[in-house]
């Protein structure tokens, strides 16, 4: 790869940009000053630093968040903030994206990654990779809820959901709950509990597949996903399918 495209990848600035660091003699490859931004190099062999700062390379990159309400699950948008905005420059300078979406109001786990081949897995329909939530629900929640969601009910556009995992947490006029579906419609959550006649009033999502969100990010924290959790991830939604 040549150096001036690798530091651009990097954020280290345009082409041009890169070009007059390289000129003044900022970058080293292996300790030796490169000048010339056609130089090849291996970046997963040599060590280039830019300032004497030793330059991390990535291609691909995996990010667990804590989702934050008020954001946005998407790169850009015209009136809000998005999670993208969240990340640190040498991270969203790999052009990652979220995996799916949740809605703004909702908290909780979020995978942003430039992996395609994965996102596609995990958002595949045919894949039916469970995604499980927690929310507090505005009614009791009951045994006949728990049936329902498990055959499928039927939303306002009169499409019926595929059959769903509900745990009744604690009941009252304000229940908590635990529900895991493999579907990922437009306000899925709320819609299926006002389909039966309650209104959800926090949601935030616990896991996505094997992926667990971490209980010590805090909410709007993110951290890239550990070797094990990538290998999970990798082998159960893509090597199996």
């Amino acid at each position: 790869m040549r150096i001036d495209k690798l530091l651009s990848n990097m954020g280290y600035g345009s082409r041009k940009e890169v070009k007059d660091l390289l000129k003044k003699g900022n970058v080293r490859c292996d300790d030796k000053v490169v000048k010339s931004p056609q130089t090849h190099i291996d970046p997963e062999k040599s060590v280039i630093s830019v300032f004497g700062e030793i330059v991390e390379y990535k291609e691909v990159v995996y990010l667990m968040m804590n989702k934050p309400p008020g954001y946005v699950s998407a790169t850009e948008d015209q009136r809000d903030l998005t999670v993208v905005d969240l990340l640190e420059p040498e991270d969203a300078v790999l052009n990652p994206f979220p995996v799916g979406r949740l809605d703004k109001d909702t908290e909780g786990l979020l995978l942003i990654t430039n992996d395609g081949k994965l996102a596609h897995q995990l958002l595949s329909p045919k894949k039916h990779v469970g995604k499980t939530y927690y929310a507090t629900i505005e009614g009791r929640v009951t045994e006949e809820d728990i049936k329902a969601f498990q055959k499928g009910v039927t939303l306002d556009d009169d499409y019926v959901t595929q059959p769903a995992n509900l745990n009744i947490l604690s009941r009252g006029e304000l229940s908590e709950i635990e529900l895991t579906i493999t579907e990922g419609k437009y306000h899925q959550v709320k819609r299926m509990f006002e389909s039966v006649g309650k209104r959800v009033t926090y949601l935030k999502r616990l896991s996505m597949g094997s992926l667990m969100l971490d209980p010590d990010l805090q909410t709007g924290e993110y951290r890239e996903l550990t070797d094990q959790e990538l290998a999970y991830l990798q082998n159960e939604h893509i090597k199996k399918n």
